[in-house]
């Protein structure tokens, strides 16, 4: 997979690209992670980006033509499955989302900025709009993080033990059942002890019937959908 980033503020997407397990995606070479810095794309002077809304109001708004200009650029070399803008106002971030986009190989994040992106943007460029919360950020730098995160994890060979991710909270509509480790039993606090049998029947519906239970009391609306 390969994802490039759009962003006026590539210096804060570097650190959580360069530990864990990002980190040993990108030096196995499972997946290519390339910042554009949307100045590199402008002619105006200072390197503007941004300017003032029409109509008036607070608040600088992202111009179409440097991004246009590093789409376009983008686009030319390679084609993308998805051209995705995140933004408050968009699709909220799940598990089954991430899984999806798992599956591709050429993805684009944009990352918004200050009021956000000329509209013309969204309409020419856009193919999907993805928000991680109801909240606004200073930018969608911190959400694409996230977002490549949630994805690049799902990627075969990421994860040391593949079927971690299978049994990931929110996979399959549940929450994660409670874990454990050593020692068995801590200030009077026990391991349950079908967790020490080595019956792996046993624990495995245990760990269902956890995992019901657990989302029932604390994200019963799961459930539902």
């Amino acid at each position: 997979m390969r994802i490039d980033i759009i962003t006026v503020l590539p210096e804060l997407l570097e650190s959580p690209f360069n530990a864990s397990i990002l980190k040993r995606a990108i030096e196995k070479e499972l997946v290519e992670v390339h910042f554009h810095n949307l100045r590199d794309y402008t002619d105006k002077s200072y390197n503007q980006v941004d300017d003032y809304q029409y109509g008036g109001g607070a608040g600088m708004v992202l111009m179409i033509e440097p991004i246009d200009k590093c789409i376009t650029s983008l686009t030319s070399e390679r084609q993308y499955d998805e051209i995705i803008y995140m933004t408050p106002d968009g699709q909220t971030l799940d598990q089954k989302m991430a899984n999806g986009l798992s599956l591709l190989n050429n993805i684009i994040v944009l990352c918004g900025h200050y009021k956000g992106v000329d509209q013309r943007v969204r309409d020419r460029f856009i193919t999907k709009e993805i928000s991680i919360g109801d909240y606004v950020l200073s930018g969608g730098e911190l959400g694409a993080a996230v977002l490549c995160d949630a994805v690049i994890r799902l990627i075969p060979g990421v994860l040391n033990n593949e079927t971690s991710a299978l049994t990931d909270t929110f996979q399959d509509n549940l929450l994660a059942p409670p874990v454990y480790t050593r020692p068995a039993e801590y200030k009077g606090m026990k391991v349950p002890e079908v967790l020490l049998t080595g019956d792996f029947p046993k624990i495995e519906k245990w760990r269902e019937d956890q995992a019901q239970a657990r989302t029932e009391k604390l994200r019963p609306d799961l459930l539902e959908e």
